[in-house]
């Protein structure tokens, strides 16, 4: 870290370390602007003018009163407290045997349901329905120049793609008819609340359980989270036996 000196209040030297350490607790919606001169010019006076109050108080001294040896009381109990707590619960990890362990136990609990991938024109009318069904079975446009042209889904512009999606996320006439299709097969008129849609599938998953890869990381943060809180509780019930009369 540098030393560099930025300012001198009462004798007290600010240096560049120091600042940086200060700008550590810019609050996070503030910290993009960390490297805008100007902001950091507005932090280091921000931090000068608490040199500066600090200065103040103890020449008015503060420290003497109540209220300061409270403050400083609690503030040490609570410092003490994350100390303990940061130690405790930073010694608790999670092995790969226990994660292989846990997802063999619990596999159904990442059971992923069949999806669809598919694309739709929608239509104020089943007659504009048919109609558009007609260019595409002309060959005069593709589904996609179709969609752009006639869909009034903001989808459209994107050439009519939804997307990947599983059951229970469409209304129950789209998402039967998308289910139902084939693979590059454009269905419809299908009718729902929203208007008339031709529906084109363009892929189609099965339902699975998602691979150990994929869900790792997950189970390594529930199992951390698991322990910890058990370690936490352990340890508080050994303070209580230690620390709290009966």
């Amino acid at each position: 870290m540098s030393q560099e000196v930025l300012a001198v209040v009462a004798g007290q030297e600010i240096t560049q370390a120091d600042f940086e350490a200060f700008l550590q607790g810019v609050p996070r919606e503030q910290q993009a602007y960390l490297s805008n001169p100007q902001f950091r010019e507005q932090c280091l006076e921000q931090m000068i003018a608490m040199h500066l109050f600090a200065k103040k108080g103890e020449e008015d001294r503060l420290e003497e009163t109540e209220e300061f040896k409270k403050v400083i009381m609690n503030a040490k109990r609570d410092i003490l407290a994350q100390m303990v707590m940061r130690d405790i619960l930073g010694n608790v990890s999670v092995a790969e045997e226990e994660i292989s362990s846990y997802y063999e136990a619990h596999k159904e609990q990442y059971k992923k349901g069949e999806t669809v991938s598919a694309k739709h024109i929608l239509v104020g009318s089943e007659e504009k329905c048919k109609e558009v069904m007609a260019v595409l079975e002309s060959g005069e446009k593709t589904f996609e120049e179709a969609a752009k042209e006639y869909s009034q889904c903001p989808s459209g512009a994107k050439g009519g793609a939804l997307g990947e999606f599983g059951k229970g996320q469409m209304v129950k006439e789209f998402e039967d008819a998308a289910f139902a299709a084939e693979i590059g097969v454009v269905v419809g008129p299908v009718n729902t609340q929203f208007g008339c849609h031709l529906i084109k599938v363009e892929a189609k998953k099965e339902a699975s359980i998602a691979t150990l890869e994929e869900v790792k990381e997950t189970i390594r943060r529930t199992l951390l989270q698991q322990k910890q809180n058990d370690v936490y509780t352990k340890t508080v019930e050994e303070l209580k036996a230690k620390y709290i009369e009966k």
